[in-house]
């Protein structure tokens, strides 16, 4: 595939510490990968939740609507099934039960095969001054990044 659609939650690594990774599909129908192709989608403000089923889904993740798409089209900010192995899906239900745990979205991509993955972290909220010294620790390197570019 020449065309790289790689859309990320750039909030997700301020606002969370990321403990976990995991990369899970998507079940989506033939209007949402053709919108994801297109890079028309949004991560920004979406989280994962698991139903009764212990079923893993997306909400709030925005796809829009595709322009070709008649009345065939799909609702874009519909919840998506993600598809884990059982033991992922125990081990996450797990600890977002017991530890207080949340699950976001970090990056929609689609592999090599063509098809559409999301990688989801298991991540701890971070408290106000956690945040604050990532602006600072980012500021720093910046500055230190300006003056080693002077004096090389």
């Amino acid at each position: 595939m020449q065309n790289r659609v790689n859309i990320k939650n750039k909030r997700a690594k301020f606002e969370y510490e990321i403990l976990d990774k995991y990369t899970a599909g998507i079940v989506l129908t033939g209007t949402e990968i053709k919108s994801i192709r297109d890079s028309k989608a949004s991560i920004a403000e979406s989280f994962c939740e698991f139903n009764e089923q212990n079923e893993l889904f997306v909400i709030n993740m925005t796809i829009q609507e595709y322009v070709y798409g008649n009345y065939y089209n799909h609702k874009p900010k519909a919840e998506r099934k993600l598809l884990l192995n059982k033991r992922e899906l125990k081990k996450l239900a797990k600890d977002v039960n017991t530890k207080g745990l949340t699950i976001v979205p970090l990056r929609l991509f689609i592999n090599e095969r063509g098809l559409a993955k999301l990688e989801i972290a298991l991540a701890k909220g971070k408290k106000l001054y956690d945040k604050r010294d990532t602006i600072k620790d980012r500021d720093n390197k910046r500055n230190l990044d300006r003056i080693k570019k002077i004096y090389k």
